[in-house]
């Protein structure tokens, strides 16, 4: 089941368990993994969400991202000289207003991605508001703030994390974060609105076949939808 937002004030002090510890440090042991895959071809990346904030379960997502545009080719070629398997590839844009992101499954659970188009600041500003890490850091055994599905500001301590409702303390959250308050209020507005109607649907979704490279698609689907058209020149 889906977390919901939490309008709480106070906050809540967490300690971590020694069994949580150990799962944050193999979820992140697999996360450096495929970072440094994709190091190697000169790809910087980031993990986003519970990974780089700490506070992991079991159902915690290792989601990485490269930032830039990078050359799919390279991308898939980097993971498979690492023997990193490639399950599925997807193309999704989530509103014609969003660029179209590219997402190679390795697992269930895993995942790397990277724009097909340049994004807007707002978009880029999404994954440190829910906090993100990168391969230097989750070397050094850093953790950082963010916000997690409920609306709840994630704070690593030293046994845990503190966390607190960010609504109503949107302008505090973007300062801590670090990023535009239209970032942290869009976020604000868009999870609050999934909590009343529930989760609709992509603009597009649409899985690779064997043989097709992200760009391909990319080309055909700008061809097709004057939408995708219109992304892609307006910045």
């Amino acid at each position: 089941m889906a977390k919901k937002p939490l309008r709480r004030p106070e906050f809540s002090e967490i300690v971590y368990t020694s069994e949580r510890w150990k799962l944050l440090e193999e979820k992140r042991a697999k996360a450096i993994r495929i970072m440094e895959a994709l190091e190697k071809f000169n790809m910087e990346s980031i993990v986003h969400g519970s990974i780089a904030r700490g506070d992991v379960t079991e159902k915690s997502d290792v989601d990485i991202l490269i930032p830039n545009q990078p050359s799919s080719f390279l991308v898939e070629t980097a993971l498979e000289i690492a023997g990193i398997p490639i399950n599925r590839r997807v193309v999704v844009q989530a509103t014609p207003a969003y660029a179209m992101k590219a997402y190679i499954e390795i697992d269930e659970r895993t995942s790397v991605s990277f724009p097909l188009m340049k994004m807007r600041k707002v978009e880029r500003e999404f994954y440190k508001f829910g906090g993100e890490a990168t391969l230097k850091d989750l070397k050094a055994g850093l953790r950082f703030p963010g916000v997690d599905k409920r609306l709840m500001l994630i704070e690593p301590t030293e046994k845990g994390h503190r966390e607190s409702s960010i609504v109503g303390c949107e302008e505090q959250a973007a300062k801590l974060l670090g990023i535009s308050l239209e970032t942290v209020l869009d976020r604000v507005h868009a999870l609050l609105r999934r909590d009343e109607i529930g989760r609709t649907g992509v603009f597009i979704e649409k899985e690779l076949a064997e043989g097709e490279t992200f760009e391909q698609v990319l080309k055909k689907l700008a061809e097709e939808n004057p939408a995708v058209r219109r992304r892609l020149k307006s910045i």
